[in-house]
């Protein structure tokens, strides 16, 4: 097997994935509760947390609202964060400093 396709065949497939991981982290999802009139929230495939959306039936006041609305996008934001930092610690520590792609 020649050793310099390998390696150019690891470096596309590397390039591949870097792009896929783009693409999906771009990506947006929804959620939806309460049907077509409720809580709608937006996440990136990062988790990142875009817009959330809360009816006005649940709080008439466009301001109210809107803070509201604010206010559980940081903090949804903050906890993922969170999460995200603690995973990479107590891995880190488990793999010992190892780089391995999706952990």
């Amino acid at each position: 097997m020649d050793l310099q396709k390998l390696m150019e065949q690891a470096k596309k497939m590397q390039e591949e994935l870097g792009a896929m991981e783009q693409e999906l982290g771009d990506t947006v999802y929804i959620g939806k509760s309460g049907g077509s009139e409720g809580v709608m929230v937006k996440v990136n495939g990062r988790n990142e947390a875009q817009e959330i959306t809360l009816p006005k039936e649940l709080i008439p006041n466009d301001d109210d609202r809107e803070m509201l609305q604010d206010l559980i996008l940081i903090a949804f934001n903050e906890a993922v964060a969170n999460a995200s930092e603690d995973r990479e610690a107590r891995l880190g520590a488990a793999t010992s400093g190892l780089q391995i792609p999706g952990m």
